[in-house]
């Protein structure tokens, strides 16, 4: 995987993590997530996040496995101390969402059309599951990670542009702890009834509302300059 922005940043304060859906999934194939990529990212945040050893914090068993999750004790392998108390994670959906989102124009709005509201159900089905598998990943690394959707977080948008998002959630799960995971997501619209909220907006919002430090982009497969029109446009599916 070549990534533009590799989290060699060990000791940094308040720093949020925004992965691009390319990056992490297998943006061709039908809600394909790209293991190995996925693993390199998860291995490489946990670097940056984490000081000393750790142990998985993914105690669940996956549908059809028969393998038991193991359980450590933290008298037996202490939970080592995340190196700083503000780090966020957003990532895009990649192969998640667009099919979904695209078939029924959730973006365009017109939820009381039953295609739309189907659609907006099927895609936050879809957005919500890359996030539970995103979450699992990292804290198989120890990274102790809570998945938090723009949707269940109350945001709004209005006329496709951000309207609600109060971030006091957020800052409650990061003051406990833990490391918020949030995702692009089908969110409503006080204008054309909904639409889809980009991980590209989500991230600058949480930068401009919680100023951290660093802010890094993890991205795969892409020019600099096809990143950078990314970043300036308003896309309306989940980047």
């Amino acid at each position: 995987m070549k990534l533009f922005s590799n989290v060699y940043f060990i000791g940094a304060n308040n720093c949020f993590a925004n992965i691009g859906g390319a990056a992490i999934t297998c943006k061709n194939e039908l809600e394909t997530i790209n293991e190995e990529n996925l693993t390199i990212v998860s291995s490489q945040l946990r670097k940056s996040m984490i000081l000393g050893t750790t142990h998985g914090m993914d105690w669940s068993r996956r549908p059809g496995s028969l393998e038991i999750p193991t359980v450590i004790d933290d008298d037996v392998n202490p939970q080592s101390e995340l190196d700083s108390k503000k780090f966020i994670v957003v990532h895009g959906a990649g192969s998640f969402g667009h099919f979904q989102a695209s078939k029924s124009g959730v973006h365009k709005g017109g939820l009381s059309k039953p295609l739309v509201k189907s659609g907006f159900v099927a895609t936050r089905i879809s957005v919500t599951s890359l996030n539970l598998e995103i979450v699992r990943a990292l804290a198989k690394e120890g990274i102790p990670s809570i998945g938090m959707s723009p949707f269940s977080c109350g945001w709004s948008t209005c006329e496709k542009n951000l309207a609600v998002a109060d971030a006091s959630t957020i800052v409650k799960a990061i003051d406990s702890g833990f490391v918020p995971v949030l995702h692009g997501d089908a969110v409503l619209d006080s204008s054309q009834g909904c639409t889809i909220l980009s991980g590209d907006v989500i991230i600058r919002h949480l930068a401009e509302e919680l100023r951290p430090d660093y802010v890094v982009f993890l991205v795969s497969n892409v020019s600099y300059n096809a990143f950078l029109a990314r970043l300036s446009s308003s896309d309306p599916l989940f980047s």
